[in-house]
């Protein structure tokens, strides 16, 4: 229903009020604390009938436009009431708002990506990084250093132009693809960063072989070739003053590192005396091998984990098996996951998919495939962080008992008036009744049982809350100034994933789906928000928001999507309040 206009006076004042049909009372008073800053519970508005109450609906005044309605009432006083009278900024509606407006508003719909041929690859990759907060910080800070293929167009950068000057620069041109993703909610053509990727690695434009386009490309080849042009270019500042360092962003945030020992499988070589070799290797993602026992992504990782080497044995003096095992010495922010599901088919000479299905978790738990020395640091954390969620559960259980019993009582308290509707001989045998019940057979009074009041649980748990928290922080504080590019606790919360639908890499199409979040606020690892519940799903230029659920289909099993990439985050721990 439209708005009606209606003039609304106080205090010798006229004020022009649009008033909604589809609301009620209350409403109506905000809007006028808003214009003349007296409370709503301090206003009496006079409406046909009488006073105006909070619940009335405002269908029910059959306003007509212009009609006077008089208001009393005077402000409560004080700085409180000051600071929250009208408005400092005057409120924008959504239809004077700019298209770049609109985009940066909570809950916007976000851009999509146009599909230039055969390139849904690279924008399912690019939607997936640009679901890492800090990398978009950034690369807002992004300047080319000289000699990196920058001239003086680089400052088209501010019109999404700037990879004319740089079309062999991925971060610049990244930036500038970013930024206009930012200021509108329609599909783009990311042509200036595809050129740069072309450009930068020729083997993304190698042409189908009907020559009619461009190939289907891997986006798991195209993720990690962005990633490593990033780690080169996009450094940040850790530190101030002579203390600072610079270190690569893509290290600092999605990498880590391996601890491996690598042994001779060969029992002559051991009888001989040859020790086994450690080494230290970074990583940037994880690879879940997908074998015919495979099932969850933990069996895949766990089996990434080892590996078989065929080379010289210095004792033996000829080639031998080895066997390499690694265990994560350092967790990423940002920990990538690559389901490795294609392989070299010799019969066909191409690619093809491995259709197994292979679970995983919204939230991974990746302690036993750490160091015992990195396990012996995260166990405590992990286990208070579940220990904390635990008891802001059984509070919220306990909170909604109480609303529930509240709400059954009033009700009850409505349908049975007692005093009016019970008859009087109806009233004498209840008040037997309750009497009798009050003694026993042998005419002795029952003791009472004290129960405690959900009220007073609450307190109990929020104490408790309280404590394990600041227990929490002890922990942390005992292992000394923590890197903020790192995992603490060991826990991962799934924030997007890659996905492929059909039967090998060369053809097929790949989306991807990343985690609605509150802006500028990232996901708490003790409390699930409603967000949880809701993701993008980003087909091309085509966006639409999705259940969870959805997210549960994506475990493979045939040439539906299937997982390719899932890209994790740390869950951010509790903090004391």
């Amino acid at each position: 229903m439209a708005a009606i206009p209606i003039i609304v006076k106080h205090a010798g004042k006229r004020h022009e009020v649009e008033l909604d049909p589809t609301s009620n009372g209350e409403t109506l008073k905000y809007q006028l604390f808003s214009l003349t800053g007296v409370e709503p519970d301090r206003q009496k508005v006079l409406v046909k009938g009488g006073q105006l109450k909070d619940e009335t609906p405002l269908s029910s005044l059959n306003a007509k436009p212009g009609q006077m309605f008089m208001m009393m009432g005077t402000p409560s006083g004080g700085q409180g009431a000051a600071d929250l009278g009208r408005p400092k900024e005057a409120i924008k509606f959504l239809e004077d708002m700019t298209a770049a407006e609109v985009a940066k508003q909570e809950g916007a719909t976000p851009a999509g990506l146009q599909n230039l041929g055969n390139t849904c690859y690279l924008n399912s990759t690019l939607q997936t990084l640009r679901s890492v907060p800090e990398l978009q910080q950034e690369l807002l800070k992004y300047r080319p250093t000289e000699g990196a293929g920058q001239s003086g167009l680089s400052d088209l950068s501010s019109f999404g132009l700037g990879g004319l000057g740089g079309s062999r620069d991925l971060a610049a041109s990244l930036r500038d693809l970013f930024k206009q993703m930012s200021e509108t909610q329609e599909g783009i053509p990311p042509l200036m960063f595809l050129n740069a990727l072309r450009s930068v690695f020729p083997q993304f434009a190698q042409r189908d072989r009907n020559g009619q386009g461009y190939a289907q490309q891997d986006a798991e080849e195209a993720f990690s070739q962005i990633m490593n042009q990033l780690r080169a270019k996009l450094t940040i500042t850790d530190g101030e003053g002579e203390t600072s360092t610079k270190t690569s962003f893509v290290d600092k945030y999605l990498a880590g590192q391996f601890e491996s020992v690598t042994e001779c499988e060969d029992p002559a070589a051991k009888e001989l005396g040859e020790q086994p070799s450690q080494s230290s290797d970074v990583f940037y993602k994880l690879d879940c091998h997908i074998g015919k026992e495979t099932n969850h992504l933990q069996d895949g990782i766990l089996a990434g984990l080892e590996e078989e080497i065929e080379k010289n044995s210095p004792l033996l003096e000829r080639n031998s098996v080895y066997k390499k095992r690694s265990r994560i010495a350092r967790l990423p922010k940002y920990l990538t996951v690559h389901f490795v599901r294609f392989f070299w088919k010799r019969e066909t000479q191409k690619k093809a998919k491995i259709m197994r299905k292979v679970t995983f978790p919204a939230e991974l738990d990746v302690v036993e495939f750490c160091t015992e020395d990195l396990r012996k640091q995260l166990i405590p954390v992990r286990d208070k962080v579940r220990e904390i969620r635990k008891e802001e559960e059984d509070v919220e259980r306990a909170q909604k008992r109480q609303r529930i019993a509240e709400e059954r009582a009033e009700r009850q308290s409505k349908e049975t008036d007692l005093g009016s509707n019970v008859e009087p001989m109806q009233k004498k045998q209840a008040t037997e009744e309750n009497k009798a019940k009050a003694n026993d057979k042998d005419g002795d009074t029952q003791m009472e049982e004290t129960f405690k009041t959900d009220a007073e649980y609450e307190a109990e748990r929020t104490e408790s809350i309280r404590v394990a928290k600041k227990e929490l922080q002890e922990l942390l504080t005992q292992r000394g100034a923590a890197d903020n590019g790192t995992n603490q606790s060991g826990l991962y919360e799934l924030r997007a994933v890659i996905t492929h639908q059909g039967a090998s890499a060369d053809s097929g199409h790949y989306t991807a789906y990343v985690k609605k979040q509150e802006r500028d606020e990232p996901q708490t690892g003790n409390k699930r928000r409603e967000q949880d519940d809701k993701w993008w799903w980003f087909n091309d230029d085509t966006v639409t928001e999705v259940e969870a659920q959805k997210i549960e289909t994506l475990s493979g099993g045939g040439e539906s999507h299937s997982a390719l990439i899932c890209l994790y985050r740390a869950i951010d721990l509790p903090t004391s309040e």
